[in-house]
C-alpha cells in the first residue's frame, strides 16, 4: 500500500476539450500528480466511483452530464472533496446552484484562461486545506 504522505496527490479531471485535458493532464504529471482524465460529467462520476480521487477540476459546460450536476453528484459521494472549476463561462445565477454558497465548498472557480502556475497553486492550497498533504 501507498504511502499516504509521499503517494501523488489523485486528480480527476472533467473536461470536454481533448487538447486543453492533455495539457492539464501532462503537466500536472509533470509536477507529481497521478491524474485521470474524463470527457464529461458522466465519464467523471464513473472514473471517481472505479478509483476515487483526493482533488477534481471540471469544467462547468461539457456533454451528458454538466459540471454542476457532476459537483452535486461528488457532494454526495464526498462531501468534502476539494473541486476546482475552471470555465469560460460563468454566470452570476443566485440560488441553490450558486457555486458560491458554502454548500459547494470546498470549491474554487476560475475563469479560462488559467495559467499553469495558478492551478498547480489553488490545488496545492485546496489539498493543504483539505489536509491531504502537511503543511
Amino acid at each position: 500500500m501507498p504511502d499516504p504522505v509521499t503517494a501523488p496527490l489523485h486528480v480527476l479531471v472533467a473536461e470536454d476539450e481533448a487538447l486543453a485535458a492533455m495539457a492539464l493532464e501532462d503537466f500536472l504529471s509533470r509536477k507529481g500528480y497521478r491524474v485521470t482524465l474524463a470527457q464529461d460529467g458522466q465519464e467523471g462520476l464513473e472514473r471517481y466511483s472505479a478509483d476515487p480521487a483526493d482533488l477534481v477540476i471540471t469544467d462547468l459546460r461539457m456533454p451528458r452530464m454538466d459540471g454542476r450536476a457532476l459537483i452535486r453528484e461528488l457532494r454526495i459521494k464526498a462531501a468534502g472533496l476539494p473541486i476546482l472549476v475552471m470555465t469560460g463561462f460563468l454566470s452570476m445565477e443566485t440560488g441553490e446552484d450558486d457555486l458560491t454558497s458554502d454548500r459547494w465548498q470546498p470549491l474554487v472557480v476560475l475563469r479560462k484562461p488559467v495559467s499553469p502556475q495558478v492551478i498547480l497553486d489553488t490545488l496545492a492550497n485546496l489539498a493543504q486545506a483539505a489536509k491531504l498533504r502537511p503543511a
